[in-house]
């Protein structure tokens, strides 16, 4: 318990019979009351009163036929109006500056835009050797951790749109050549090809990019859920190979998963997808 915790005084009754509740939001099924005091970790004797309450109240209604227990109206409407308020940028955005601190990495927050993948929030690095990013910067759709990771998880036939005008946009050339330092650019996939890397992106939960963008420069990206299963963000980091892990497994991918999965279930996500 923090400081802050201790200063303020609670209703520890309150707290207590609030695990009952967490425990059927938990599982998100009705439950017996036997069930749900194991999991509360209180007899059924102690817990019966404090759903007796909490039905009067609305927030847990009982099956006539079971006997189990479910989330009631008030519940309900509870649970609706904080989706409605949620904004996912707001929610995410002290986050990934406690993530920059933890991987010492830059970390951003990209949204879809009109025209891809949009910086929206930037916290950066601690660290005196860091990679310079703006708000406002749109990342390729095919050669970006975070394009990549939109395209994973956006309707099908808006990502082969997108592709298709990244391939007119390359037959018509370069606005300008190629600075001195820079990547060589490389043709862009074809639809099946970029299907393969979309499923592998799927596959791990995670996008990643090395030395496409920037020589020497690699990103890692986590995709934020809605309560739909919609993605509404990216979480991605960026930072110089020589002190980036870009390992699958590494901390720099966990700890990008658990920031994502963090705001996912603050925005209603019933689970993190694979």
């Amino acid at each position: 318990m923090s400081d802050s915790d201790r200063a303020q005084r609670g209703i520890q009754s309150i707290e207590v019979g609030g695990q009952l509740l967490r425990a059927l939001v938990h599982h998100g099924r009705p439950m017996a009351l036997k069930d749900l005091a194991r999991e509360a970790e209180m007899s059924p004797a102690k817990a019966h009163p404090y759903m007796v309450s909490f039905g009067r109240l609305g927030l847990i209604e009982q099956d006539r036929t079971s006997g189990h227990y479910l989330l009631g109206p008030l519940a309900l409407q509870l649970g609706l109006i904080s989706l409605q308020q949620a904004n996912p940028v707001h929610v995410a955005t002290p986050l990934i500056t406690e993530l920059a601190q933890q991987t010492g990495q830059t970390v951003a927050i990209a949204v879809w835009g009109d025209r891809g993948a949009t910086i929206v929030r930037l916290a950066e690095s601690p660290a005196p050797l860091h990679v310079n990013m703006r708000h406002g910067t749109v990342f390729s759709l095919t050669n970006t951790a975070s394009g990549r990771l939109f395209g994973a998880y956006l309707d099908a036939a808006v990502v082969k749109r997108l592709l298709e005008e990244e391939r007119r946009r390359e037959q018509k050339g370069p606005a300008e050549p190629p600075r001195r330092g820079m990547p060589p650019v490389q043709p862009l996939p074809t639809w099946k090809e970029f299907e393969a890397q979309l499923r592998e992106v799927r596959a791990r939960g995670l996008s990643r990019s090395e030395g496409e963008i920037l020589p020497g420069v690699s990103a890692m990206s986590a995709p934020v859920f809605d309560h739909t299963g919609a993605i509404v963000l990216a979480v991605t980091a960026i930072g110089p190979d020589a002190v980036f892990d870009t390992r699958w497994d590494g901390e720099i991918a966990a700890a990008l998963k658990a920031c994502a999965d963090q705001v996912s279930e603050r925005l209603g996500a019933i689970a993190s997808r694979p």
